[in-house]
């Protein structure tokens, strides 16, 4: 049996996210009289499957096939690797045209990025917030990724410049009002759901790696800045 820090620190995944499994019904650990959460050899074979698409379902139906779906899980993978390294081919050019080295076309600096809705989060997202917030983030910015995409871009440098102030200092509130504003243009946030999804920048993996490519620390200062924020314009 393994307590819930020690399945985080073998699988990379946070305990807020394997909280979250358990809340939804998706991976349920044994719990104790005091509330601790003990996950067995059957629960890490379960997490195995996780990122497959309708995984409740699938892991519940008595057809259930562990080891074409571990393939298929593989095959998933590897088409995400394939993504990923047209991702970083694409980065390393722009580096090196921002350097003087090459010129990029405009399509050129966007290869391998795919702003559809085929996003492979969009079953958690539409889990955590429901589908009305994640179709109308969608229907925002339909027609408008490459805008969207550039000024994401853009406040994230402008907060990765300023990392190093207190976040709470008028210069970096000034910035993550930016955000905030932002954010709003793709969906719905009030200042609670601020806070929280600055919370998740640095607790979800995910988000912080994402982020902190910007900036090493970058996460933690946006989480400290939301939360600020957050508090001042209640």
């Amino acid at each position: 049996m393994l307590r819930i820090h020690e399945v985080a620190t073998l699988t990379g995944i946070t305990k807020r996210t394997l909280q979250y499994y358990d809340e939804i019904g998706l991976l349920c650990p044994i719990k104790t009289d005091i509330g601790y959460r003990l996950y067995d050899s059957n629960n890490l074979d379960d997490l195995q499957q996780i990122p497959l698409k309708d995984i409740s379902s699938i892991m519940s139906s008595p057809s259930f096939d562990r080891k074409k779906s571990l393939i298929n899980h593989k095959r998933m993978l590897e088409k995400k690797r394939i993504s990923i390294s047209k991702m970083i081919d694409t980065l390393d050019k722009t580096l090196k045209s921002m350097e003087g080295g090459i010129e990029m076309s405009s399509k050129e600096k966007f290869e391998g990025f795919d702003f559809s809705s085929n996003d492979p989060n969009e079953k958690e997202a539409r889990a955590k917030w429901g589908d009305d917030a994640v179709d109308e983030s969608q229907n925002k910015l339909k027609g408008n990724e490459k805008e969207m995409s550039e000024e994401m871009n853009r406040i994230y440098r402008k907060l990765a410049n300023i990392r190093h102030l207190d976040p709470a200092s008028a210069q970096a509130q000034e910035a993550i009002s930016e955000w905030f504003i932002f954010l709003n243009r793709i969906g719905t946030y009030s200042l609670d759901a601020f806070e929280g999804l600055g919370e998740m920048y640095v607790e979800d993996e995910r988000f912080k790696n994402n982020i902190d490519k910007f900036g090493v620390g970058l996460a933690s200062f946006m989480r400290t800045a939301m939360k600020v924020y957050a508090k001042n314009n209640k």
